[in-house]
């Protein structure tokens, strides 16, 4: 909280009431902080993230309106149907819009979107491109495109990387995060790609095995890029022992052959 009213103080005070609603947004986003979500990947007072729609944030929310849809429809009580129809059109409109306003067949890839101006943040890809293939939202073309895109830029030795950008954030490069290995790796699995996908949890599975032996400790995130140093960034120390970092290693693990970590 101080870090972050301190830098918030440097700012212009016509600008820093946005400055501040931007600042509670990313951290609300997951991503805390990211280059991702600013205009100047080297300066947090350039936070933009209220005026871009997140590929990663509309397919939870087409995957959440599926499931209410679902759930109505299993349960079948008075009204129930009709509930269900609304939430699957709310649905199938979302996956239109974001298929149409996301995805670049240029680049073979999805990007967030400048709301304001319809710009795709091209100049800035990351691994939130791997929700619309775990979620169903991405075609089969489409869902091939990305997980190539990911083979080539994102797959380092250690598993996937977070962003292209080493900005000194801890939700960009050189980290590796659990949730968005898992998502990744089964993305790219749903799209055709289970060498990739193997290949992918092979290496994230190795580190963390290797950082384990090592050290004695999982840990939030991992530096995927140098498999000898401790990940970093951000405005706290790596935290020792999450449950999203267990989660997964124990979820590859049951994949991997069926074998105990």
């Amino acid at each position: 909280y101080r870090p972050d009213y301190e830098l918030g103080q440097t700012v212009p005070e016509p600008r820093r009431e946005a400055f501040y609603r931007n600042v509670r947004s990313t951290a609300e986003s997951g991503w805390d902080f990211s280059s991702r979500w600013m205009r100047d990947p080297k300066d947090l007072r350039t936070l933009e993230t209220t005026d871009l729609v997140p590929v990663d944030l509309n397919s939870l929310l087409y995957h959440a309106e599926r499931t209410i849809a679902a759930l109505r429809a299993f349960r079948g009580k008075p009204g129930d149907a009709e509930v269900a129809q609304r939430f699957l059109r709310a649905a199938d409109e979302r996956r239109r819009a974001l298929l149409a306003a996301a995805y670049d067949s240029a680049a073979g890839f999805f990007f967030d979107v400048r709301w304001r101006t319809g710009e795709r943040v091209a100049d800035r890809p990351t691994l939130a491109a791997a929700y619309p293939l775990y979620f169903g939202l991405a075609t089969p073309e489409q869902g091939r495109a990305v997980a190539a895109r990911l083979e080539r830029d994102f797959l380092k030795p250690g598993g996937f990387v977070t962003t292209l950008i080493a900005s000194g954030q801890q939700w960009d490069a050189p980290n590796g995060w659990p949730p968005l290995e898992w998502l990744a790796i089964e993305g790219v699995r749903r799209s055709g790609r289970a060498d990739l996908a193997d290949a992918a949890a092979e290496r994230w599975l190795a580190l963390n095995r290797r950082t384990y032996r090592a050290t004695g400790r999982m840990t939030e995130k991992y530096d995927v890029v140098d498999l000898r140093r401790r990940a970093g960034g951000g405005e706290y120390p790596t935290q020792d022992g999450l449950g999203w970092t267990n989660g997964v290693a124990l979820a590859l693990c049951a994949e991997e052959r069926g074998t105990r970590c």
